[in-house]
């Protein structure tokens, strides 16, 4: 027969053993509520300083949630033969196998949507035809391509800028000499939300040597107050004949 002393001592004993496990799952379910509510991304409230660049008479940038809004007429701010005769920054070049568009007339309206905080720990995404990206002047950056094929077949209809029309819209394939030529200027967003600068590094004043891929590394740039940031450059390598240097090719980093 069981001791009636012995038991009273096991009891309070027991009890006390389960208020204590049951006091320490209840600390620990806690614990990853707190770590969950600190891992919640932070809200962007305020545009990238380098969007201050933009041609503001071309373009209109916004905040939308976590993503930044950039409408744009695609009317570039610098001269251009494609203006045609009679507008004052119309340029006479003899030379450019003209495409039969004139810009004025052109739709060269677009609107793209890029992440406020780029992703770049996923895959990387080729680049395809159309536009890939929003220069400062306010027209479009177009890649390597032209058609279904490579863009040699239309070097001869760009302009002094690396620039032409077709399909519709006024787009760069080449380096944007009016606004970047062989220096570390801005020359404007892609549609992953990273920002693309000229063929120089604005930290270093020299060509950068540890590009990736998609011509692209992390360092400061002008518009980041000394905080690193991944961004792309014009990769300094002659394109074919054109004598001129690809804008971007891909593949898109931050996707």
């Amino acid at each position: 027969m069981i001791n009636k002393k012995i038991i009273a001592r096991i009891v309070p004993s027991l009890v006390l053993l389960l208020t204590i496990t049951v006091s320490f799952f209840a600390c620990s379910s806690d614990s990853s509520t707190d770590s969950d509510t600190e891992i919640e991304e932070e809200t962007v409230t305020e545009l990238h300083a380098a969007y201050s660049a933009f041609n503001t008479d071309a373009t209109t940038i916004y905040l939308d949630g976590s993503e930044v809004v950039i409408e744009t007429t695609g009317l570039p701010n610098h001269e251009t033969v494609y203006w045609g005769e009679g507008n004052t920054l119309y340029k006479d070049e003899p030379d450019v196998a003209r495409t039969p568009s004139i810009m004025s007339s052109n739709n060269n309206a677009t609107t793209i949507r890029v992440d406020a905080t780029p992703n770049k720990t996923g895959s990387t995404v080729t680049t395809q035809l159309g536009t890939i990206g929003i220069a400062v002047s306010g027209a479009s950056i177009f890649n390597d391509q032209e058609g279904n094929g490579a863009l040699n077949q239309a070097a001869a209809s760009l302009d002094w800028t690396g620039a032409h029309i077709g399909p519709g819209v006024y787009h760069y394939h080449l380096e944007p000499k009016a606004f970047t030529n062989d220096d570390a200027n801005l020359v404007g967003i892609l549609l992953d939300g990273v920002f693309l600068y000229g063929r120089k590094c604005n930290a270093s004043g020299a060509y950068p040597t540890d590009l990736d891929a998609s011509g692209g590394h992390t360092s400061a740039t002008q518009y980041t107050d000394g905080a690193e940031e991944y961004h792309y450059h014009i990769i300094n390598e002659v394109y074919s004949t054109t004598g001129s240097y690809i804008a971007f090719a891909g593949p898109y980093r931050g996707y």
